[in-house]
């Protein structure tokens, strides 16, 4: 088992990663329509072949375990910690118009991808990454219905066509490949392209968030708000990682999704919810505030729960 220092060292290319793509928007060197072109260019091209790389020829995904309860508990671990954070916002003052429903849904959402990739990946190989990304299509399903809906108000039925995306349809096809063993009749020469190109789909990733980061502290004074960020640490790094363990350590799961949810438990506030809040009509400088707070706070929070979640579930 990894110390306190170790789990340190393991996670900080990560946040050296978002800091350089912070750097590199503060820096003026990357546009926000630069940005957004690259952002649509990661979602429908890099992170699909991440999935593709991961999902076929994957043993632990032909467990049913895995593809019952990952999926399950990646839906219900953020859609319970949107509604927490929702009427935790109330707790705090803030008000429908000034940042509540924003405040529920950045809190709510846990960073369940391109941070945790690379620490589950460090931690145990490549073997636990298929799991973490079926994991984490719950995850995308509760994001894009309740989360939306929470977000904007939309019906459920627009909700519900979010989910055909090219995220989703990939890590279908990739499953149902795996499963049926057909995985190895796809031609040698096209998984080393997919593999080269999810190569860089990680480092990529990082730095789009950090680029995301990067343009909400030009509104620096703005950004402090101490009710509000306290209010996110304290629910995001601090209450919900307990209810992640409680899960991790009593839920009949393989051993390779223990794993993804202690790593999950640990994870700050998503970046997406910057995003979302942008194109939804949210209240995006409450996002950038919890955003920013739970980020940098947890450089020191993550080894914390990592080390502690990993002994207390005995993964």
């Amino acid at each position: 088992m990894k110390d306190y220092g170790q789990l340190l060292l393991t996670i900080m290319p990560v946040f050296v990663l978002i800091a350089l793509g912070a750097r590199l928007r503060r820096g003026g060197w990357l546009s926000g329509e630069a940005e957004r072109g690259l952002v649509w260019f990661q979602v429908n091209l890099l992170y699909p072949s991440l999935i593709l790389e991961n999902v076929l020829g994957s043993a632990a995904l032909r467990e049913p375990g895995n593809l019952l309860w990952a999926p399950l508990a990646g839906f219900i671990t953020t859609a319970g910690g949107m509604g927490l954070s929702y009427y935790a916002g109330r707790l705090l003052g803030l008000t429908t118009g000034g940042g509540l429903r924003t405040f529920g849904l950045s809190s709510g959402i846990y960073n369940y991808a391109f941070v945790p990739i690379p620490i589950i990946t460090s931690l145990w190989g490549s073997g636990s990454l298929g799991v973490l990304l079926v994991h984490n299509v719950g995850a995308e399903v509760a994001v894009w219905t309740l989360g939306i809906l929470l977000l904007s108000g939309l019906s459920l039925r627009e909700g519900w066509r979010k989910l055909i995306n090219p995220t989703v349809v990939c890590l279908l096809l990739s499953l149902a490949l795996n499963l049926s063993g057909l995985d190895s009749t796809v031609p040698e020469f096209l998984r080393k392209t997919v593999g080269m190109v999810a190569a860089c789909a990680i480092p990529f990733g990082l730095l789009l968030s950090g680029t995301a980061l990067g343009s909400c502290l030009d509104q620096l004074r703005e950004l402090i708000h101490l009710r509000t960020q306290l209010g996110a640490v304290a629910l995001r790094l601090g209450l919900l990682p307990v209810a992640f363990l409680l899960l991790a350590k009593y839920l009949p799961c393989p051993l390779e999704l223990k794993r993804v949810i202690v790593v999950q438990g640990a994870m700050p506030s998503g970046m997406i919810s910057l995003w979302l809040a942008t194109y939804y009509g949210g209240h995006q400088l409450t996002a950038a505030r919890v955003v920013v707070a739970t980020t940098l706070a947890g450089l020191i929070t993550i080894p914390l729960w990592l080390s502690f979640g990993l002994r207390f579930v005995g993964v």
